[in-house]
Protein backbone atom coordinates (compact mmCIF):
# COMPACT_ATOMS: atom_id res chain seq x y z
CA UNK A 1 0.00 0.00 0.00
CA UNK A 2 1.57 3.26 -0.73
CA UNK A 3 1.99 5.70 2.47
CA UNK A 4 1.16 9.24 1.81
CA UNK A 5 1.47 12.17 4.10
CA UNK A 6 -1.89 11.98 5.20
CA UNK A 7 -1.27 8.92 7.02
CA UNK A 8 1.26 9.47 8.63
CA UNK A 9 0.47 13.05 9.87
CA UNK A 10 -2.24 11.23 12.05
CA UNK A 11 0.37 8.56 13.87
CA UNK A 12 2.65 11.46 14.77
CA UNK A 13 0.02 13.69 16.42
CA UNK A 14 -1.08 10.64 19.04
CA UNK A 15 2.86 10.58 20.18
CA UNK A 16 3.65 11.58 23.93
CA UNK A 17 5.02 14.56 23.88
CA UNK A 18 8.28 13.38 26.24
CA UNK A 19 9.02 10.81 23.01
CA UNK A 20 9.22 13.92 20.36
CA UNK A 21 11.28 15.99 22.71
CA UNK A 22 14.16 12.97 23.01
CA UNK A 23 15.53 11.21 26.13
CA UNK A 24 15.34 13.71 29.44
CA UNK A 25 12.47 15.84 28.17
CA UNK A 26 10.65 16.43 30.62
CA UNK A 27 7.19 18.18 29.27
CA UNK A 28 5.95 20.94 31.14
CA UNK A 29 2.36 19.20 32.29
CA UNK A 30 4.70 16.38 34.04
CA UNK A 31 6.80 19.12 36.24
CA UNK A 32 5.40 19.80 39.69
CA UNK A 33 5.06 23.65 40.59
CA UNK A 34 7.02 24.45 43.75
CA UNK A 35 7.19 27.26 46.19
CA UNK A 36 9.59 27.75 48.46
CA UNK A 37 9.50 29.47 52.06
CA UNK A 38 12.72 30.62 54.15
CA UNK A 39 14.86 30.72 50.88
CA UNK A 40 17.85 32.65 51.56
CA UNK A 41 19.90 30.36 53.45
CA UNK A 42 19.78 26.34 52.97
CA UNK A 43 16.34 26.80 51.41
CA UNK A 44 18.03 28.48 48.54
CA UNK A 45 19.70 24.94 48.24
CA UNK A 46 16.88 23.05 47.95
CA UNK A 47 15.35 25.09 45.54
CA UNK A 48 18.52 24.90 43.24
CA UNK A 49 18.66 21.13 43.33
CA UNK A 50 14.89 20.94 42.59
CA UNK A 51 15.26 23.11 38.88
CA UNK A 52 13.80 20.03 37.18
CA UNK A 53 10.82 21.41 38.26
CA UNK A 54 8.52 24.72 38.28
CA UNK A 55 9.91 27.22 41.11
CA UNK A 56 6.42 29.23 40.75
CA UNK A 57 6.42 30.89 44.33
CA UNK A 58 8.62 32.22 46.95
CA UNK A 59 7.92 33.36 50.66
CA UNK A 60 10.47 35.09 52.87
CA UNK A 61 10.40 37.88 55.73
CA UNK A 62 13.67 39.47 54.93
CA UNK A 63 13.65 41.00 51.43
CA UNK A 64 17.36 41.53 51.68
CA UNK A 65 18.54 38.08 53.00
CA UNK A 66 16.17 36.59 50.13
CA UNK A 67 17.13 38.67 47.40
CA UNK A 68 19.66 36.51 45.57
CA UNK A 69 16.87 33.64 45.39
CA UNK A 70 14.11 36.07 44.33
CA UNK A 71 16.09 37.25 41.28
CA UNK A 72 17.49 33.43 40.36
CA UNK A 73 13.31 33.08 40.09
CA UNK A 74 12.12 36.19 38.00
CA UNK A 75 9.06 34.39 37.09
CA UNK A 76 8.03 32.96 40.74
CA UNK A 77 5.95 35.53 42.43
CA UNK A 78 7.10 36.56 45.92
CA UNK A 79 5.72 36.62 49.32
CA UNK A 80 6.35 37.61 52.74
CA UNK A 81 3.63 35.95 54.73
CA UNK A 82 3.52 31.83 53.81
CA UNK A 83 -0.21 31.89 54.71
CA UNK A 84 -0.79 34.86 52.04
CA UNK A 85 1.01 32.65 49.83
CA UNK A 86 -0.84 29.20 50.51
CA UNK A 87 -4.50 31.13 50.00
CA UNK A 88 -3.48 32.41 46.66
CA UNK A 89 -1.53 30.08 45.01
CA UNK A 90 -4.12 27.16 44.29
CA UNK A 91 -1.64 25.49 42.16
CA UNK A 92 1.44 24.75 44.23
CA UNK A 93 2.11 20.97 44.51
CA UNK A 94 5.08 20.92 46.53
CA UNK A 95 6.59 23.03 49.56
CA UNK A 96 10.04 23.21 50.20
CA UNK A 97 10.55 24.68 54.08
CA UNK A 98 13.71 26.46 55.10
CA UNK A 99 12.66 28.51 58.25
CA UNK A 100 14.49 28.28 60.99
CA UNK A 101 13.63 25.33 63.36
CA UNK A 102 10.48 27.53 65.45
CA UNK A 103 8.11 27.60 61.99
CA UNK A 104 8.08 24.64 60.56
CA UNK A 105 5.40 22.57 62.14
CA UNK A 106 2.92 25.45 61.34
CA UNK A 107 3.78 26.04 57.74
CA UNK A 108 4.28 22.20 57.07
CA UNK A 109 0.86 21.51 59.11
CA UNK A 110 -0.74 24.35 57.09
CA UNK A 111 0.35 23.24 53.66
CA UNK A 112 -0.09 19.62 54.10
CA UNK A 113 -3.92 20.80 55.03
CA UNK A 114 -4.39 22.10 51.50
CA UNK A 115 -2.99 18.55 50.18
CA UNK A 116 0.77 19.84 49.59
CA UNK A 117 3.87 17.67 49.32
CA UNK A 118 6.31 18.69 52.13
CA UNK A 119 10.39 18.99 52.33
CA UNK A 120 11.40 20.20 55.27
CA UNK A 121 14.69 21.10 57.12
CA UNK A 122 15.74 19.27 59.95
CA UNK A 123 15.04 18.83 62.52
CA UNK A 124 11.13 18.70 61.43
CA UNK A 125 10.15 20.50 64.48
CA UNK A 126 10.99 22.13 67.67
CA UNK A 127 9.32 20.12 69.77
CA UNK A 128 8.57 16.33 70.58
CA UNK A 129 4.85 16.88 70.48
CA UNK A 130 4.99 19.17 66.76
CA UNK A 131 7.22 15.98 65.67
CA UNK A 132 4.39 13.44 66.42
CA UNK A 133 1.58 15.89 64.93
CA UNK A 134 3.54 16.36 61.59
CA UNK A 135 3.98 12.21 61.07
CA UNK A 136 0.48 11.68 61.78
CA UNK A 137 -0.86 15.03 59.60
CA UNK A 138 1.58 13.39 56.48
CA UNK A 139 -0.55 9.89 56.78
CA UNK A 140 -3.68 11.68 56.95
CA UNK A 141 -3.21 13.44 53.87
CA UNK A 142 -1.09 10.91 52.01
CA UNK A 143 1.12 13.26 50.82
CA UNK A 144 4.96 12.95 49.76
CA UNK A 145 7.93 14.12 52.71
CA UNK A 146 11.15 14.31 53.46
CA UNK A 147 13.36 15.79 55.70
CA UNK A 148 16.40 17.60 54.50
CA UNK A 149 19.27 14.73 55.71
CA UNK A 150 20.93 14.69 52.54
CA UNK A 151 23.03 12.17 54.18
CA UNK A 152 20.09 9.33 54.16
CA UNK A 153 20.82 9.16 50.37
CA UNK A 154 24.80 8.55 50.86
CA UNK A 155 26.71 5.09 49.61
CA UNK A 156 28.49 5.83 52.79
CA UNK A 157 25.28 5.68 55.23
CA UNK A 158 24.04 2.48 53.08
CA UNK A 159 27.68 0.78 53.62
CA UNK A 160 27.69 1.31 56.64
CA UNK A 161 24.51 -0.10 58.28
CA UNK A 162 25.22 -3.03 55.90
CA UNK A 163 28.40 -4.00 57.71
CA UNK A 164 27.15 -3.92 61.07
CA UNK A 165 24.19 -6.10 60.14
CA UNK A 166 26.64 -8.41 58.44
CA UNK A 167 27.71 -8.94 61.89
CA UNK A 168 31.53 -7.73 61.58
CA UNK A 169 31.61 -6.17 64.66
CA UNK A 170 29.69 -8.82 66.83
CA UNK A 171 26.80 -7.67 69.21
CA UNK A 172 26.68 -3.86 69.11
CA UNK A 173 25.83 -2.78 72.37
CA UNK A 174 27.46 0.71 72.41
CA UNK A 175 27.48 3.33 70.22
CA UNK A 176 29.55 7.04 70.01
CA UNK A 177 28.68 9.63 68.18
CA UNK A 178 30.13 12.90 67.60
CA UNK A 179 30.32 16.39 65.52
CA UNK A 180 32.24 19.81 65.68
CA UNK A 181 29.04 21.91 66.28
CA UNK A 182 28.27 24.69 67.42
CA UNK A 183 29.55 27.01 65.09
CA UNK A 184 27.47 29.74 66.46
CA UNK A 185 27.15 31.85 69.81
CA UNK A 186 25.95 29.38 72.71
CA UNK A 187 25.94 29.83 76.35
CA UNK A 188 25.60 33.93 76.08
CA UNK A 189 23.39 36.36 77.75
CA UNK A 190 20.26 38.17 75.96
CA UNK A 191 21.68 41.19 74.54
CA UNK A 192 20.49 44.49 76.35
CA UNK A 193 20.50 46.12 72.86
CA UNK A 194 17.28 47.37 71.21
CA UNK A 195 18.80 48.45 67.98
CA UNK A 196 15.86 49.14 65.25
CA UNK A 197 14.51 46.41 63.30
CA UNK A 198 15.18 46.86 59.37
CA UNK A 199 13.49 47.79 57.05
CA UNK A 200 13.34 44.63 55.10
CA UNK A 201 12.39 42.60 57.47
CA UNK A 202 9.25 41.95 59.20
CA UNK A 203 10.02 40.64 63.07
CA UNK A 204 7.06 39.59 63.94
CA UNK A 205 6.57 37.27 61.03
CA UNK A 206 9.75 35.82 61.57
CA UNK A 207 8.71 35.32 65.31
CA UNK A 208 6.05 33.60 64.57
CA UNK A 209 4.99 31.55 67.36
CA UNK A 210 7.95 32.16 69.35
CA UNK A 211 7.58 34.61 72.87
CA UNK A 212 8.05 38.14 71.98
CA UNK A 213 11.26 39.82 72.20
CA UNK A 214 12.66 42.67 70.88
CA UNK A 215 14.67 42.64 67.30
CA UNK A 216 18.71 41.72 67.83
CA UNK A 217 20.90 40.67 64.87
CA UNK A 218 22.42 37.65 67.34
CA UNK A 219 19.27 36.14 66.18
CA UNK A 220 18.68 36.43 62.98
CA UNK A 221 19.82 35.47 60.17
CA UNK A 222 21.86 32.32 61.00
CA UNK A 223 22.73 32.43 64.74
CA UNK A 224 19.09 31.28 66.28
CA UNK A 225 20.27 28.11 66.04
CA UNK A 226 21.74 28.54 69.55
CA UNK A 227 18.50 30.17 71.51
CA UNK A 228 15.65 27.36 73.18
CA UNK A 229 12.90 29.63 71.85
CA UNK A 230 14.23 29.49 67.94
CA UNK A 231 16.58 26.55 67.40
CA UNK A 232 17.88 23.28 68.67
CA UNK A 233 21.19 23.34 68.97
CA UNK A 234 24.06 21.52 67.91
CA UNK A 235 22.49 17.75 68.78
CA UNK A 236 18.96 19.28 66.55
CA UNK A 237 20.66 20.24 63.50
CA UNK A 238 23.61 17.49 63.52
CA UNK A 239 21.87 14.95 65.13
CA UNK A 240 19.31 13.59 62.33
CA UNK A 241 22.61 13.70 59.98
CA UNK A 242 24.10 10.79 61.88
CA UNK A 243 21.41 8.97 63.92
CA UNK A 244 19.62 7.75 60.94
CA UNK A 245 22.95 5.91 60.08
CA UNK A 246 22.81 4.04 63.52
CA UNK A 247 19.14 3.59 63.74
CA UNK A 248 19.30 1.76 60.54
CA UNK A 249 21.81 0.04 61.57
CA UNK A 250 20.73 -1.39 64.49
CA UNK A 251 17.14 -1.25 64.09
CA UNK A 252 16.57 1.24 66.65
CA UNK A 253 13.36 2.52 67.78
CA UNK A 254 12.39 4.95 70.51
CA UNK A 255 14.85 4.76 73.59
CA UNK A 256 14.00 4.05 77.29
CA UNK A 257 15.68 7.02 78.71
CA UNK A 258 17.89 9.86 78.33
CA UNK A 259 20.11 11.97 80.56
CA UNK A 260 23.08 14.64 79.54
CA UNK A 261 25.76 16.08 81.31
CA UNK A 262 26.44 20.31 80.11
CA UNK A 263 28.83 22.96 80.49
CA UNK A 264 28.77 26.80 80.66
CA UNK A 265 31.32 29.27 81.26
CA UNK A 266 31.95 30.06 84.49
CA UNK A 267 30.28 27.12 86.02
CA UNK A 268 30.89 27.43 90.12
CA UNK A 269 33.93 26.54 91.72
CA UNK A 270 32.01 24.70 94.45
CA UNK A 271 28.74 24.04 96.08
CA UNK A 272 28.89 27.10 98.29
CA UNK A 273 29.97 29.54 95.40
CA UNK A 274 27.45 27.48 93.29
CA UNK A 275 24.18 29.13 95.78
CA UNK A 276 25.85 32.94 95.84
CA UNK A 277 23.89 35.48 94.47
CA UNK A 278 25.78 36.49 91.36
CA UNK A 279 26.04 33.01 90.37
CA UNK A 280 22.28 32.05 90.47
CA UNK A 281 21.77 35.06 88.42
CA UNK A 282 24.74 34.57 85.97
CA UNK A 283 22.66 30.95 85.40
CA UNK A 284 19.20 32.53 85.30
CA UNK A 285 20.56 34.54 82.23
CA UNK A 286 22.30 31.69 80.40
CA UNK A 287 19.01 29.90 80.50
CA UNK A 288 17.93 31.04 76.87
CA UNK A 289 20.77 29.23 74.93
CA UNK A 290 22.42 25.46 74.96
CA UNK A 291 25.44 25.09 76.21
CA UNK A 292 28.90 25.06 75.03
CA UNK A 293 29.62 21.76 75.35
CA UNK A 294 27.61 18.76 76.18
CA UNK A 295 27.09 14.65 76.89
CA UNK A 296 23.89 13.32 75.97
CA UNK A 297 23.14 9.29 76.23
CA UNK A 298 20.57 7.36 75.32
CA UNK A 299 19.22 4.00 76.21
CA UNK A 300 17.31 1.63 74.27
CA UNK A 301 16.22 -1.25 74.82
CA UNK A 302 17.10 -4.85 73.15
CA UNK A 303 15.24 -5.69 70.14
CA UNK A 304 14.56 -9.45 69.61
CA UNK A 305 17.83 -11.12 69.22
CA UNK A 306 19.42 -7.57 69.08
CA UNK A 307 20.68 -6.47 72.77
CA UNK A 308 20.26 -3.01 74.34
CA UNK A 309 22.20 0.11 72.92
CA UNK A 310 23.77 2.37 74.78
CA UNK A 311 24.18 6.04 72.18
CA UNK A 312 26.31 9.33 73.37
CA UNK A 313 26.04 12.07 71.70
CA UNK A 314 29.35 14.55 72.28
CA UNK A 315 29.43 18.29 70.53
CA UNK A 316 31.44 21.65 71.48
CA UNK A 317 34.90 19.62 70.45
CA UNK A 318 33.97 16.82 72.95
CA UNK A 319 34.96 13.46 71.63
CA UNK A 320 34.69 9.94 72.63
CA UNK A 321 37.67 8.28 74.38
CA UNK A 322 39.82 6.87 71.61
CA UNK A 323 39.47 3.21 70.90
CA UNK A 324 42.54 1.30 71.74
CA UNK A 325 42.31 -0.64 68.31
CA UNK A 326 43.07 2.70 66.80
CA UNK A 327 46.89 3.68 65.95
CA UNK A 328 48.48 6.17 67.40
CA UNK A 329 49.07 8.55 64.25
CA UNK A 330 44.71 8.41 63.59
CA UNK A 331 43.11 11.11 64.59
CA UNK A 332 39.56 10.54 65.50
CA UNK A 333 38.22 13.68 62.70
CA UNK A 334 35.61 16.67 63.74
CA UNK A 335 32.65 14.09 63.56
CA UNK A 336 32.29 10.75 63.13
CA UNK A 337 30.46 7.36 64.66
CA UNK A 338 32.33 4.44 66.45
CA UNK A 339 30.22 0.94 66.55
CA UNK A 340 31.69 -0.95 69.93
CA UNK A 341 30.95 -4.32 69.16
CA UNK A 342 31.76 -7.74 70.70
CA UNK A 343 33.85 -8.58 67.95
CA UNK A 344 35.67 -5.45 66.68
CA UNK A 345 34.92 -1.55 66.44
CA UNK A 346 33.99 0.27 63.47
CA UNK A 347 34.29 3.34 62.63
CA UNK A 348 32.29 5.70 60.07
CA UNK A 349 32.88 9.43 59.34
CA UNK A 350 29.55 12.02 58.69
CA UNK A 351 30.67 11.57 54.76
CA UNK A 352 33.41 8.93 54.92
CA UNK A 353 32.45 5.10 54.66
CA UNK A 354 33.13 2.71 57.01
CA UNK A 355 36.22 1.12 58.50
CA UNK A 356 37.45 -1.50 60.55
CA UNK A 357 39.73 -0.84 63.70
CA UNK A 358 42.34 -1.96 63.79
CA UNK A 359 42.79 -0.73 60.31
CA UNK A 360 44.93 -3.90 59.27
CA UNK A 361 41.65 -5.65 59.47
CA UNK A 362 40.60 -3.98 56.28
CA UNK A 363 42.97 -5.95 54.02
CA UNK A 364 41.32 -8.98 53.92
CA UNK A 365 37.54 -8.10 54.83
CA UNK A 366 35.16 -8.68 51.95
CA UNK A 367 32.56 -6.76 52.27
CA UNK A 368 28.90 -7.70 52.34
CA UNK A 369 26.95 -7.72 49.26
CA UNK A 370 24.47 -4.56 48.94
CA UNK A 371 21.09 -5.30 50.60
CA UNK A 372 20.14 -1.78 51.26
CA UNK A 373 18.60 0.00 48.20
CA UNK A 374 20.46 2.74 46.87
CA UNK A 375 18.99 5.87 46.02
CA UNK A 376 18.74 8.31 42.95
CA UNK A 377 19.44 11.74 45.03
CA UNK A 378 18.24 12.45 48.36
CA UNK A 379 15.91 15.03 46.65
CA UNK A 380 15.12 13.33 43.02
CA UNK A 381 13.56 10.62 45.84
CA UNK A 382 11.34 12.93 47.25
CA UNK A 383 10.11 14.81 43.57
CA UNK A 384 9.65 10.54 42.64
CA UNK A 385 7.62 10.56 45.71
CA UNK A 386 5.78 13.62 44.60
CA UNK A 387 4.64 11.75 41.41
CA UNK A 388 3.73 8.71 43.07
CA UNK A 389 6.78 6.89 43.40
CA UNK A 390 8.09 4.91 46.86
CA UNK A 391 8.42 7.61 50.03
CA UNK A 392 11.87 9.23 50.32
CA UNK A 393 14.55 7.86 52.86
CA UNK A 394 13.52 10.57 55.46
CA UNK A 395 9.87 10.35 55.00
CA UNK A 396 8.18 12.19 57.85
CA UNK A 397 7.26 8.57 59.60
CA UNK A 398 11.32 7.42 59.86
CA UNK A 399 12.06 11.66 60.26
CA UNK A 400 9.93 12.55 63.04
CA UNK A 401 11.50 9.52 65.15
CA UNK A 402 15.23 11.07 64.13
CA UNK A 403 13.69 14.34 65.01
CA UNK A 404 12.15 12.97 68.75
CA UNK A 405 15.29 11.35 69.94
CA UNK A 406 17.05 14.52 68.82
CA UNK A 407 14.93 16.59 70.70
CA UNK A 408 14.95 14.05 73.87
CA UNK A 409 18.89 15.33 74.23
CA UNK A 410 18.06 18.86 73.69
CA UNK A 411 15.45 18.40 76.89
CA UNK A 412 17.92 16.30 79.02
CA UNK A 413 20.69 19.20 78.27
CA UNK A 414 18.36 21.73 79.25
CA UNK A 415 17.55 19.82 82.81
CA UNK A 416 20.86 18.35 83.43
CA UNK A 417 18.98 15.34 84.75
CA UNK A 418 18.11 11.35 83.97
CA UNK A 419 15.16 11.26 82.49
CA UNK A 420 12.74 7.67 82.11
CA UNK A 421 10.65 8.34 78.97
CA UNK A 422 7.22 6.60 78.12
CA UNK A 423 7.15 6.87 74.14
CA UNK A 424 3.65 5.64 73.99
CA UNK A 425 1.96 8.12 76.20
CA UNK A 426 4.50 11.10 74.84
CA UNK A 427 5.92 12.12 78.68
CA UNK A 428 8.90 11.59 81.02
CA UNK A 429 8.26 9.43 83.68
CA UNK A 430 9.99 11.18 86.54
CA UNK A 431 10.10 14.72 85.73
CA UNK A 432 7.66 17.65 85.49
CA UNK A 433 9.83 20.00 84.60
CA UNK A 434 10.82 18.23 81.53
CA UNK A 435 7.47 17.55 80.81
CA UNK A 436 6.58 21.34 79.49
CA UNK A 437 9.17 20.54 77.13
CA UNK A 438 7.85 18.28 75.40
CA UNK A 439 4.96 21.14 74.02
CA UNK A 440 5.48 24.73 74.69
CA UNK A 441 3.27 27.79 74.31
CA UNK A 442 2.50 29.54 71.23
CA UNK A 443 1.79 33.48 70.81
CA UNK A 444 -1.15 34.23 70.39
CA UNK A 445 -2.87 33.88 67.26
CA UNK A 446 -0.03 30.88 66.27
CA UNK A 447 -1.40 27.91 67.64
CA UNK A 448 -1.50 24.94 65.32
Amino acid sequence: MRVTRRHVLPAIAILPRHVLGGRGYTPPSDKLNLAGIGVGGMGAVYLRTCESENIVALCDVDDSYAARTFARYPAAKTYRDFRVMLEKEKGIDGVLIGTPDHTHAMIAKAAMELGKHIYCAKPMTRTIREARLLARAAREAKVATQMSVQSCASEAACATAEWVRSGVTGAVREVHVWSDRPVWPQGIERPAETPPVPRELDWNLWLGPAPQRPYHPIYHPFNWRGWYDFGTGALGDMGCHTLHVIFRALDLGHPLSVQASASFVMQPASKEEADEPWMRARRAKLAETFPHASIVTWSFPARGALPPVRLTWYDGGLKPPRPPEMAPDRELGDDGILFIGEKGVLLSGFTGGPKLLPESRNRDFAPPPPTLPRSSGHYQEWIASCKGGPPANCNFDFGSLLTEVALLGTIAQRTGRFLAWDSENLRFLNDAEANRHIDEPRRAGWAL
